[in-house]
């Protein structure tokens, strides 16, 4: 059986957001699985790489929030710009690592409703509360996971996750990484597309 491809995410990343919906296709059309990994992008971009974020770049954000609207239309991804402030993954992600050590499949479905309250709703995903009323539709017990994030464990699930996204050359959202190969953004899943199906870069 082919190896997954892997899919680092962080749900703030409305790229990501575009790039988890087109993965699946992707990946189904060759035979693959996709890994969902999480991540958190103000780690690996803000405090590792020190750069800002992308909205505090005067000449680039303007350019980017275009493209941005070009691939969700190119790969029909309903997103929507929310223009919340504060928003944070830490809670969505450490739920998601929870539910995945019981059922992976559950997991990623659970990380899919994510996606979509915040790029296609416009809804919060910080609060703990925001994150039970994602996780409920899917029978998940609300006070078991409540207090599974209220615990040690779940932190500890989640640094040890952004580690090893570090430690595998992860900076951005998305990433993809089939093969060895990394694969970062959504403009690069033509590369990733091709990969799989040819296993090199040449055209022919």
């Amino acid at each position: 059986m082919k190896a997954p491809v892997v899919f680092w995410f962080d749900p703030v990343s409305p790229f990501g957001f575009v790039g988890s919906i087109e993965i699946e296709r992707l990946a189904a059309r060759h035979g693959r699985e996709v890994d969902w990994r999480p991540f958190l992008i103000g780690v690996t971009i803000m405090k590792v790489m020190g750069m800002k974020p992308l909205r505090e770049y005067p000449l680039k954000w303007p350019y980017l929030q275009h493209d941005l609207q070009r691939l969700a239309t190119w790969f029909d991804a309903p997103l929507k710009m929310h223009g919340l402030a504060g928003v944070n993954s830490l809670a969505a992600c450490r739920a998601f690592l929870w539910i995945r050590q019981r059922d992976p499949a559950l997991a990623k479905a659970f990380a899919q409703r994510i996606y979509a309250r915040l790029w296609t709703r416009g809804e919060d995903i910080t609060p703990i509360d925001a994150v039970a009323e994602e996780a409920a539709p899917l029978g998940l017990d609300a006070g078991e996971l409540r207090a599974a994030l209220a615990g040690d464990d779940a932190k500890r699930a989640l640094e040890a996750s952004v580690a090893d996204a570090i430690a595998a050359g992860v900076f951005g959202a998305p990433t993809f990484v089939a093969d060895g190969e990394m694969f970062w953004g959504c403009d690069h899943l033509w590369m990733l597309d091709h990969w799989l199906a040819r296993g090199n870069f040449r055209r022919e």
